[in-house]
């Protein structure tokens, strides 16, 4: 069956898309800064209001809205635009800004901008040659040489994502992996670090009275005539200058001890919090979720290293092979196409407002750990290029966990493309990543005892 919607729907909703990205950028990326090049504020809120359109495009191919030659030219629309931004005006104000940010090119900051983009794009075309990523019959300024590359960069940024998040999640959540902390242990660490700031306060006060006297010395030394008197200027002044060099450098360890002292107090204090959260409802529910997805993290893992090792590609959805092996199993009369067209929208919608709240809150995270009034600029474009990039190939990935029938234009639309390819490089690249994080988070979570014990 088909949904009817007006024409103009999707225009709408990309002029909405559009503002939830402008008000994002206002109240989160751009809260503690100026806005002086509002380029980069129209750039990211096109790079999001498209890369989100796409996402609605998908759900509308499920639920049948609009007629088939609308959608095929929306997807069109929408692809050639975000590919657009993504190859040609993102990686050009990206190198213009930084060029901009350099006194010596600014004066030829467009020439010098206009290199770093050629630059870029060499490597961009490059990319493409050790992957088996499109047929060699495709024009070189076909969709799909553009697409295969942009797919490429995207699906290794999500399979990194998905990798640490899988492992990250669950020792997050999971309360069995918290430090054991008492009041004891956080009172003697700040006992600790009072010490030593008074050990710091005290040195420092032997700095200003070494100074003052070398001062008052050398003014009465300067009173003295003769060669006796010179000589001995000359060795009070090197005898001082090697106590201050000394306490000086005592001073320096001791800070930063101190800033270790108030690191470990800080983080202390953290897990202390996160126990008592733990006791509550909501805690022991995250804490539920946790084992949940340390399960499904498992399972992942395994799923990944059979794929890769039988270099296997699901080719139905899975919401559809799940149903049928149900069915088959329970052996009931049920409408597998009906429901799997029901329950994937259902699940897609999941995954794409997921997809959408998770990587908004990695980005906001990392802006604000890195930027500054210089780099935000440059920052918030490279931002929009990752972003725009993990939007389409979660397109490209999110084809398999439709039905067969819904494929049809998003294939046509992508083009020729060997899909099976970007589900083994993600399996491979999530594979590696969740390795790495589990060594990662485990040689974490065995140093911090030493290092408090250190303490």
């Amino acid at each position: 069956y088909v949904i009817l919607c007006p024409p103009h729907y999707s225009h709408l909703t990309q002029v909405l898309f559009f503002g939830f990205g402008w008000l994002f950028f206002m109240r989160q990326l751009f809260k503690d800064y100026e806005v002086r090049q509002y380029v980069v504020q129209v750039v990211f809120s096109v790079t999001f209001a498209f890369s989100c359109t796409m996402f609605e495009l998908i759900i509308f191919e499920i639920l049948g809205a609009l007629n088939s030659s609308s959608r095929y030219f929306h997807w069109k629309l929408n692809l050639y635009v975000i590919l657009l931004v993504l190859i040609f005006v993102v990686p050009f104000y990206i190198g213009y800004f930084v060029v901009s940010n350099i006194r010596l090119l600014q004066r030829q900051r467009l020439l010098f901008a206009c290199m770093v983009w050629f630059t870029f794009m060499y490597f961009f075309w490059k990319l493409g040659d050790p992957f088996p990523i499109l047929s060699p019959k495709h024009g070189i300024l076909s969709i799909e040489q553009l697409i295969s590359r942009v797919g490429v960069i995207g699906v290794t940024l999500m399979a990194l994502l998905s990798g640490f998040g899988a492992v990250n999640c669950p020792y997050t959540y999971m309360s069995y992996f918290l430090r054991n902390v008492t009041d004891s242990d956080i009172l003697a660490l700040e006992r600790r670090l009072l010490q030593t700031m008074d050990m710091i306060v005290s040195k420092k006060k032997r700095i200003a009275m070494t100074r003052r006297q070398m001062y008052q010395r050398g003014e009465d030394q300067n009173k003295q005539t003769g060669f006796w008197g010179m000589i001995k200027s000359v060795t009070s002044t090197q005898t001082g200058s090697e106590n201050l060099s000394l306490i000086q450098q005592e001073v320096d360890a001791l800070e930063e001890l101190s800033r270790q002292l108030f690191l470990e107090t800080v983080d202390l204090q953290a897990t202390k919090e996160r126990i008592e959260y733990s006791k509550t409802f909501q805690g022991k529910y995250f804490n539920f979720l946790g084992y949940f997805f340390s399960i499904y993290c498992v399972w992942k893992i395994f799923m990944a290293t059979i794929n890769i090792v039988f270099d296997r590609v699901g080719k139905t959805d899975p919401v559809t092979r799940g149903i049928e092996i149900t069915v088959n199993y329970l052996g009931i009369q049920f409408d597998v196409k009906f429901w799997s067209q029901h329950i994937s929208f259902i699940l897609v919608g999941i995954i794409i407002v997921t997809s959408i709240r998770g990587l908004l809150i990695t980005l906001t995270k990392f802006f604000c750990a890195i930027s500054s009034s210089k780099s935000s600029n440059v920052i918030v474009l490279v931002l929009a290029q990752i972003m725009g990039m993990y939007f389409v190939s979660s397109v490209l990935l999110m084809r398999m966990s439709m039905p067969l029938e819904y494929r049809s234009i998003v294939t046509e639309v992508l083009g020729e493309l060997q899909f099976n390819f970007y589900h083994r490089w993600f399996d491979v690249i999530f594979l590696v990543s969740a390795l790495s994080s589990i060594l990662f988070l485990y040689l974490a979570h065995k140093q911090a005892p030493e290092k408090h014990m250190a303490l």
